[in-house]
């Protein structure tokens, strides 16, 4: 069976063998990574998922 490419999901470079075992897995780089965690943090990421529903004002408790 084949082995499957694997490719770092931000600059798209082919990962080896040795890369796929680093802590950096999936990505090419720490570089990489951390591009990855300031696109979370900035809310450029969403996940799909049901509109909130919001309360109608007065209708609070207290």
């Amino acid at each position: 069976m084949a082995e499957r490419r694997m490719v770092c999901p931000i600059c798209r470079r082919e990962l080896d063998a040795a890369t796929r075992a680093a802590r950096t897995a999936p990505f090419c780089s720490r570089r990489c990574a951390d591009v990855d965690l300031g696109r979370w943090l900035g809310g450029d990421y969403r996940l799909a998922g049901a509109a909130e529903e919001t309360a109608p004002e007065g209708d609070g408790p207290g």
